[in-house]
């Protein structure tokens, strides 16, 4: 276990499976106290806190949803009482709705935009508040998406609001510099997680269709989008306001789909 983040509390929504479980482990095991943010995992949740602990680290499992104003300030208020502080926020909880734009239902539109781009938002203000307060600077690190830079067939309301996370990450980023906190955003491209099998199946594309498209001929991982995470999130680069594209090249690949890779 690493000192890089010791003395320091860390909140990571959507934190009790994939990604987010990745990165708060990594915080953890880098020295940081974790807040493993849920909305209906518990038993997931309560695992990852029962793994970081095991490792001799310090960990809790807060619910809340991230789209409701009153549970998001209730975690970080329950965090700072417990905890002293909030210096690093994570924005990892999302979910997606993969169907083609003319059928979409408005309901189905609005619950991702509600937890992809306004979740996002809501955590950062009120965390972003108490930093401030703090008087000590603070990292902020949101979960964007290679696909909100781009269009993706079947997925209007997640590349609306991915894309949404990014410009939202540059606008923090100015507005909080003075106060000595960075804002920037990872934006990972196709991830091998559990969630990734579930749209594979729905969206009709198999595992060698990603490693055909993807100039590094595999998926990306957990542990280095955590390790991803954990760059932005030290503090001390001078870096904000930027996203991080962990694609394997994807989007700056021109010719799409790779025929005679083997």
């Amino acid at each position: 276990m690493s000192e890089m983040f010791e003395g320091k509390t860390a909140i990571v929504t959507g934190a009790s499976r994939g990604i987010g479980s990745g990165i708060a482990t990594t915080l953890a095991d880098h020295g940081a106290t974790v807040v493993i943010n849920y909305r209906s995992s518990e038993q997931r949740a309560t695992e990852v806190v029962e793994e970081i602990e095991a490792d001799g680290g310090t960990a809790v499992a807060v619910q809340a949803d991230v789209s409701d104003p009153a549970d998001v300030e209730a975690m970080v208020e329950a965090t700072v009482d417990q905890f002293g502080a909030v210096d690093i926020l994570v924005n990892n909880a999302g979910m997606t709705k993969i169907g083609p734009a003319a059928e979409l239902d408005l309901e189905d539109w609005r619950r991702v935009i509600d937890v992809d781009l306004t979740g996002v938002f809501i955590a950062c203000q009120i965390a972003g508040r108490r930093m401030r307060e703090q008087a000590n600077g603070g990292a902020i690190v949101n979960i964007a998406s290679m696909m909100g830079q781009m269009g993706y067939h079947m997925r209007a309301p997640y590349c609306s609001a991915k894309a949404g996370v990014i410009n939202l990450t540059r606008t923090l980023a100015v507005e909080w510099a003075p106060d000595d906190i960075s804002v920037n955003a990872l934006a990972p491209g196709f991830i091998q997680t559990d969630i990734t099998d579930q749209t594979q199946d729905s969206a009709g594309y198999t595992d060698e269709d990603i490693r055909r498209r993807t100039p590094m001929a595999r998926f990306g991982t957990v542990e280095e989008m955590a390790s991803c995470v954990t760059f932005l999130a030290r503090g001390d680069t001078f870096v904000t306001g930027e996203v991080l594209r962990a694609d394997g090249g994807w989007t700056s690949d021109a010719w799409r789909y790779h025929e005679g890779r083997v």
